[in-house]
Order: structure tokens, then C-alpha cells, then sequence
């Protein structure tokens, strides 16, 4: 393809922090880059503790532990998101509860939250899709009323805010993504946020295979052994030293990336005017990245000529979330509380166009090609 949908970028400095990583002789995990990465969250999101882990997924994996998921547990989540959103909690026995999405931002609908609420709910999980923040203050409320944990699945939504809140911080626990796709990178990699200070010693515990490992090395026990639930989920220093690479240059990346959404949102201004498209919609409490740049097509029909015709001029464009309650496992396994026509709307319409540093040159092409395209699909 001429044009993908994504391109990993680097800063030139990955490799050579990487060949650092093995002279120093320490490839596992917990290295001095391990270090400068969570100090680096820990410091940018002002969560009270960041632990890396190989992935978002076992970011929330370890979110699900945590907040102590029991068999026939309810968790509230969009149906509109990745499945790891739900798998973590599938793994704990928890039951997804589906709740449709709002129509302009895309997450979860917080007005819909609390008729969902049973004696079952044990978690809320909010989505905050393209790095757009949902509403965390009212989301904050119903749990607090019912006595719920809050878990971010922030996995698009680093450098991003709320209130000015950076997203991942606000709720109890926050998971992040440094996925190829994300806008920082390490190729697959994640972190979870702690931000309930109860909660961090366990969730080192829990990181380190049930072990009490991290305690030992700050001297805090003669040795260390199996006292909990856990499994493997710390990354490699190979992984962390790609990312601190990424790390320091994030503002300098958010920038760019800003500005080629920027230019995207300028150029679809007119047809959203006229009523043929619809473009992402920015709350102003809300600091985005510019994780993604999607359109709303009008139809299912529309979006796979669009899709399809871009392809045969080698532009690749993607539609994103099959809804997780309309799935076989999630018909299955998940519950629905209530109607769901946004999620199911949005999921036949939604194409995701390229966006990647470096796609600057490309940029004006690309818009000319889809603005004619549109033209002539109507």
C-alpha cells in the first residue's frame, strides 16, 4: 500500500538506547529504563505510582486482579471498544455490561451509567476513545455513590487531559497502550496508573508473579516469596528502552500529530456544513492528542465504497470496533443494559483515515482524493 493507515515512527534514538540496555548487561525487566519510563508517567500524569507492563491488555489484566473480580462480578463498559476491555474481566469470571455511547464524543454514555448499576457491579471501566476524555466528574459520582472502583482504559489516551487532568489519572486505576498503532510507542507494551495509594503495593506483588520480588530489592525483606495471585507482566529492558526514546520527544510527537489533525479537521469543514459527513467532535474540557482522525459516513454502503475505492489508489483507510455486545462471545458472556442505537450506528459508518508522523508531505493528496471521492459517492 502506497499510503497505510499506520506507520510506526522513531526518533533515531531506539536502537541506540537499546545497545545501552545490553551493555549494561540487564535485559529482564525493572532495569534503568524500566525507571526512567515510570518516573517519566509518574511525573507527567502525576499518578502516585507507574508500573510497565508488556501490554495494555495486562495492564487491565492486573486492574481486574485487583479489584478483586469474582465470578458473576458486573463490570460497566462500552460495547464500542477492543476486546481486551472485556477480556480482562472474562479472565476473572466478571460479567461485561454493555452501555451504548454517546453520539458526539464517542464514550460511554455517563447518563445511561447508573441504570446499569446492580448489586452485581463491582467496576466501571471508561473508554476514552481517540483520546478524547470522557466525563470522568460525573462517572467519579456513580461510583462513589455505589461504591464502585473506576478503571480507565486510557490505551489511546496518552498526553491527552480532562479538566486538565491528564487521562489515566482520574479513576482508581488507569491503563495505557504503547502499541505500533498508539501515538508513543515501544511496538506492543503498557502501563498501568495507580492512583489509589492502597492499591499499589498489591499491584507490584501481582506484577511480579505473586511475589513480594520488588520489596526485596529495596531492602525491605531478607528475601522474597509467593504471597498472591499474579503472573508475569513486566517488559523487557529492550521494550522500555525503545520507549524512553519515544518518551522524550512526546511533546515534540503530540505537537505533529496535532497539526496533521488539524489539517484533516480544516479540510472536512465544509462537507460536515453541508450535512454529508460528520467530523470528531473536541468538548472543551477535553485535551486531545489526535490519537485518530475518523469520519461518519451516512451509510454502511458509503463506507465500504469509500473504504474500497480509496484502496485502489493505495490509500489505506479502516473502519475500527465491531460492538463487543453484537459479537458471538459477547451475545454469550456480556450483558446489555439498555438500547444500544448509537454504538451500532456509529460501528456501520466510522472510517479511520491514515495518520502517522511523516504522512505531512502526503497529507494534501490524500484530502484531495477523499474530498472528490465523497463528491461522487452522493
Amino acid at each position: 500500500m502506497k499510503i497505510p493507515f499506520n506507520k510506526p515512527y522513531m526518533t533515531g534514538k531506539e536502537l541506540w538506547y537499546i545497545a545501552q540496555a545490553h551493555a549494561n548487561g540487564h535485559l529482564a525487566g525493572d532495569g534503568s529504563f524500566t525507571k526512567k519510563c515510570s518516573d517519566w508517567l509518574e511525573r507527567r500524569t502525576g499518578t502516585y505510582k507507574a508500573l510497565l507492563t508488556h501490554s495494555c491488555t495486562a495492564a487491565l489484566e492486573m486492574a481486574a486482579i485487583l479489584a478483586d473480580i469474582q465470578p458473576g462480578d458486573e463490570v460497566i463498559m462500552p460495547s464500542y471498544t477492543f476486546v481486551s476491555t472485556a477480556n480482562a474481566f472474562l479472565l476473572r469470571g466478571g460479567v461485561p455490561v454493555f452501555v451504548d455511547i454517546r453520539p458526539d464524543t464517542l464514550n460511554i454514555d455517563e447518563a445511561r451509567i447508573e441504570a446499569a448499576v446492580t448489586e452485581k457491579t463491582k467496576a466501571i471501566v471508561p473508554v476514552h476513545y481517540a483520546g478524547v476524555g470522557c466525563e470522568m466528574d460525573s462517572i467519579m459520582a456513580i461510583a462513589r455513590k455505589h461504591g464502585l472502583l473506576v478503571i480507565e482504559d486510557a490505551a489511546q489516551g496518552i498526553m491527552a487531559s480532562h479538566q486538565g487532568r491528564p487521562l489515566g489519572s482520574i479513576g482508581h486505576l488507569g491503563a495505557l497502550s504503547f502499541h505500533e498503532t498508539k501515538n508513543i510507542i515501544s511496538g506492543e507494551g503498557g502501563a498501568l496508573l495507580i492512583n489509589d495509594r492502597a492499591l499499589a503495593e498489591r499491584a507490584e506483588i501481582i506484577r511480579e508473579k505473586g511475589t513480594n520480588r520488588s520489596k526485596f530489592f529495596r531492602g525491605q525483606v531478607d528475601k522474597y516469596t509467593w504471597v498472591d495471585l499474579g503472573s508475569s507482566y513486566l517488559p523487557s529492558e529492550l521494550i522500555a528502552a525503545f520507549l524512553w526514546a519515544q518518551m522524550e520527544e512526546a511533546d515534540a510527537i503530540t505537537r505533529r500529530r496535532l497539526d496533521i489533525w488539524a489539517n484533516y479537521h480544516q479540510w472536512f469543514a465544509g462537507l460536515e456544513k453541508a450535512g454529508r459527513i460528520r467530523r470528531p467532535l473536541m468538548p472543551r474540557e477535553c485535551g486531545h492528542n489526535a490519537h485518530m482522525y475518523y469520519l461518519l459516513l451516512p451509510s454502511l454502503e458509503h463506507r465500504t465504497a469509500f473504504i474500497e475505492r480509496l484502496r485502489s489508489d493505495q490509500i489505506n483507510t479502516v473502519f475500527h470496533y465491531t460492538p463487543l455486545h453484537s459479537s458471538p462471545y459477547g451475545q454469550r458472556l456480556g450483558r446489555v443494559a439498555g438500547n444500544m442505537a448509537n454504538t451500532d450506528s456509529v460501528s456501520e459508518r466510522l472510517v479511520r483515515l491514515p495518520m502517522w508522523l511523516g504522512l505531512e508531505e502526503e497529507q494534501p493528496h490524500i484530502i484531495r482524493k477523499m474530498l472528490s471521492l465523497i463528491d461522487a459517492l452522493d
